[in-house]
Parts: structure tokens; sequence; C-alpha cells
């Protein structure tokens, strides 16, 4: 890879590069116990788990998909990205998230407009206004990371195995709570179109240590299960 850095963190960003790779994510006793499995490792062998080091800045998108479709928490986020954020320096069109001191300064109320109700503006408020302790978590076990982040109030399980994967690299790392994970893994494992997070994580003890990639190969073939009646339709809430 060539990699080329603008503006000021241009020097910190080109270091931390091998590490966004998954330089520093190791495989080592990963076994596929599934067909499935075994085949989807070796159509993606380079798949690695890179780490940003940022827990915020995962946090927060995360925080954004809790109880909504995957359209209103990317809508959220875009809204977020261009009305506080700003403009990455660069060629490309890339937006910077916000920092959390400004979001730390704002009211719930004023994430209305943004697509984000009270519940979840508040847990962004509360977390920006911790995020100093958050970014101590990169130099965790990934236990004690996990028990950190699940201290902050609003923040479950699903929130901080997403966040903790994308911040830290950790590949052991599976979203609980999840809406639709758990038929894909028990539908890819066991050939059963429906489950839940007790059957999920039965399915997933064999590969103990590297859960979260088994997760991340499903993710990277699309495996998805079998879908039953009809899908939840997406919301306006800064209409409502």
């Amino acid at each position: 890879m060539r990699a080329t850095g603008w503006g000021p963190g241009a020097q910190w960003l080109l270091e931390q590069t091998p590490r966004l790779l998954g330089s520093e994510d190791d495989p080592e006793g990963f076994e596929p116990r599934h067909e499935l499995i075994d085949q989807l490792a070796r159509k993606f062998p380079f798949g690695r788990f890179g780490r940003s080091d940022r827990v915020f800045e995962s946090v927060m998108p995360t925080i954004l998909g809790q109880k909504v479709t995957t359209i209103e928490a990317g809508r959220s986020l875009h809204k977020i990205l261009r009305r506080l954020g700003e403009r990455a320096p660069g060629p490309a069109e890339l937006w910077i998230q916000p920092p959390p001191q400004r979001l730390a300064s704002m009211g719930y109320e004023d994430f209305h407009s943004l697509g984000v109700e009270r519940k979840r503006a508040e847990t962004i408020i509360r977390a920006a206004h911790r995020a100093r302790r958050m970014e101590e978590i990169c130099s965790m076990s990934p236990q004690d990371g996990l028990r950190r982040l699940l201290a902050f109030k609003g923040i479950g399980i699903w929130t901080a195995s997403q966040a903790l994967a994308a911040a830290t690299g950790d590949s052991d790392a599976i979203a609980v709570g999840d809406y639709h994970l758990p038929n894909i893994v028990t539908w890819a494992l066991a050939g059963e179109p429906r489950g839940d997070d007790r059957r999920m994580l039965e399915l997933l003890e064999p590969y103990a240590g590297h859960r979260g990639r088994v997760i991340h190969l499903l993710g990277l073939a699309h495996f998805s299960a079998p879908k039953y009646g009809p899908r939840t339709a997406p919301r306006s809430i800064e209409h409502l």
C-alpha cells in the first residue's frame, strides 16, 4: 500500500496506516470448522481487523445505529458531519467528525433536526463529555476495555462490541442484541433460518477468540438469512 496524508493529522495517520490495515491482527488459532467458513476464509485470505485507536469516533456513529434502520443512522451521520463537522484536507470530498467538545456543548433538542431523538442524543452528549476516558480503552485488554465502555449509561453490549471492533481491532467482538445477526449466523452454521443470541453464541463457541472473524467473513460475502414478512420502514424523526 502507498499512503499520502494531508493536514495537521497527516503524520499520525500515516504512522497509523499499517494498524488501520490490520498489521496487528493475528489470525493464529483460527480454524474453520464449517464448510462455508472454510470456503470464505479461502476466498478472503487477506481480510484483517484493522484498528483506528479512536474510540469516540467509533462510538458516536454506533450510538446513532441504536434501535433504528441503517438508512436512518446513515442519514443522521451525514447531517452531523455536514452541519457540525468540517471538510477534510486533501483532494477527496471527505468530512471529519465534530470534536467531542462541540457535541458535549449541545443540548438534546439540538439533535432533533439531525434525525436523532432524545435518548440517543443524550447518550452521545454523555459520551462526548467523557471522551478522554474512552480513549484510554486503547491501552487496555479487550475485557477491561469492554467493561469500561459498558459502564457508560446508554451503551450496551451491542454498541460496545461494534465500536471496539473498529477502534481496537477486537476479532472476538460480537454484536449481541443485533436484529439480524443471530439469524445470519444460525443459517450459515446450522441451516436454521431463525435464531436468537443464545443459539448464535452456542454455534460460535468453537471459534472463541475469533468469533468476530467468522461474522466478518459472512459480512464480506454479504451472506444473509431468508427474509420473512415486511421490512422495517425508515422514519424521519426530525419531522415528528
